[in-house]
């Protein structure tokens, strides 16, 4: 037990085990109502309680799909990818990081396990939430053609024919999907657009500019 609190509260798996606490406040309050799960996501919402930019969320959201982990509320996301980085950062301090001799060593070391970790905690979280996506399209849409009509923000610097991403907000919480539009468009990231339909092969939708966007 010593042997294990020593690592848990060792560098470098405290910083994950601080996470760790937080989240486990979190969900705490999330169980008792004084969160709402509904709106747990980071999403833009976080711009009333931070000085983050637009284009800052924005690139927070184009990483969230491009590692594949878009589709369900991004509290669940960062849950997942702190208790697993925890996990695995527990066991690299037990057994491998226990055998490094010296403290200059054991701090290359540890600072090598944190970024193996939490690499591989993208890795396994992108698997993890793959088979959740359909339980929160479901929850926040019944299908995917409920989203057509709705409005939605830009969240990549452009979108063409063959790229783009949006957030669409559904019952507080901000769901991310991959659209596309005709090109020459204004869309830009922070732009508002209109979903106007939706392809089922590429599983992607189809927006134009909002009215009166410039």
């Amino acid at each position: 037990m010593r042997e294990f609190l020593s690592v848990v509260f060792g560098f470098p798996t405290f910083i994950y085990s601080l996470l760790l606490a937080v989240m486990l406040v979190y969900w705490i309050a999330a169980i008792v109502g004084l969160v709402d799960f509904g709106e747990s996501s980071i999403d833009l919402d976080i711009a009333q309680h931070a000085d983050a930019s637009a284009d800052d969320l924005g690139a927070i959201a184009g990483y969230v799909v491009a590692f594949g982990l878009s589709g369900v509320p991004f509290s669940i996301v960062v849950t997942l990818l702190v208790v697993i980085g925890w996990t695995l950062s527990t066991l690299a301090g037990i057994w491998l990081l226990a055998w490094v001799p010296t403290l200059a060593l054991q701090v290359v070391a540890g600072l090598v396990v944190l970024a193996a970790c939490f690499a591989l905690s993208i890795v396994i979280a992108a698997r993890l939430v793959r088979p959740l996506r359909g339980a929160f399209v479901t929850q926040y849409a019944r299908q995917n053609s409920d989203l057509i009509g709705q409005p939605c923000t830009i969240t990549t610097g452009v979108v063409d024919e063959r790229e783009g991403h949006a957030e669409v907000a559904q019952r507080g919480a901000g769901i991310l999907i991959q659209v596309w539009a005709p090109s020459p468009n204004p869309l830009r990231r922070g732009s508002r657009a209109l979903i106007v339909d939706y392809d089922a092969a590429r599983r992607r939708y189809l927006v134009q500019p909002m009215e009166g966007e410039p």
